[in-house]
């Protein structure tokens, strides 16, 4: 049995993988978004983190679908 850990919600900076976590897409889905530009994110040096701020606008900003 394995035990999956989420990242805190508290944090101010996620990295790509987490954020992807918190997000439920894959790691390659943020990459592509921040290149797109539509997920905003801030360089340390070679680092790229998110900003919990942004992950929360960007989903704030989904169009919601009706059936």
């Amino acid at each position: 049995m394995s035990i999956v850990a989420s990242p805190p919600a508290d944090r101010l900076l996620y990295r790509p993988r987490e954020a992807a976590e918190v997000l439920s897409v894959g790691r390659s889905t943020v990459y592509e978004l921040m290149a797109q530009g539509a997920l905003e994110y801030v360089k340390l040096g070679r680092s790229r983190r998110i900003r919990r701020s942004a992950l929360e606008g960007y989903v704030a900003a989904l169009p919601a679908q009706s059936s």
